[in-house]
């Protein structure tokens, strides 16, 4: 197996990494209004705590 077989092998496949569309009756929260002023938010998920903030660049990320 060549590297580059190697490294294709690894990565999803995109079927399998595409989150289904989100359905009409779907709760939206804006991300400005969850997260407030300080970028970030803890949410409490059976028992433990997460942490969802965004990044500089603009991304969310859940940390736990």
């Amino acid at each position: 197996m060549s590297r580059m077989d190697n490294i294709a092998a690894t990565l999803p496949h995109p079927e399998k990494t595409t989150q289904p569309a989100p359905g009409v009756t779907d709760r939206r929260i804006d991300s400005k209004q969850l997260l407030g002023p300080e970028g970030r938010v803890i949410i409490e998920h059976d028992g433990q705590h997460y942490l969802l903030r965004q990044t500089h660049a603009g991304k969310l990320i859940l940390t736990k």
